[in-house]
């Protein structure tokens, strides 16, 4: 079983697409700030992937989704 260790406080799924040119999926958990919107936290991990993967650069997003990483 995975230890929690060092999981956000949400987990989170994008998936973003430039037809015919490339598309992808990525994931993981964050811990947003006190305060924070859903709409803070999209627009910061989609311009986060941009930065990294300059290709994906006004990619249009097919899904999007952020939850609490707790069962």
């Amino acid at each position: 079983m995975a230890s929690k260790t060092n999981q956000g406080t949400h987990q989170w799924v994008i998936s973003l697409e430039k037809p015919g040119v490339v598309s992808g999926s990525w994931y993981g958990s964050y811990t947003p700030p006190a305060g924070a919107t859903r709409h803070d936290v999209f627009t910061l991990l989609k311009s986060g992937l941009e930065a990294e993967n300059p290709e994906i650069a006004g990619a249009t997003v097919l899904f999007f989704s952020l939850e609490l990483n707790q069962l």
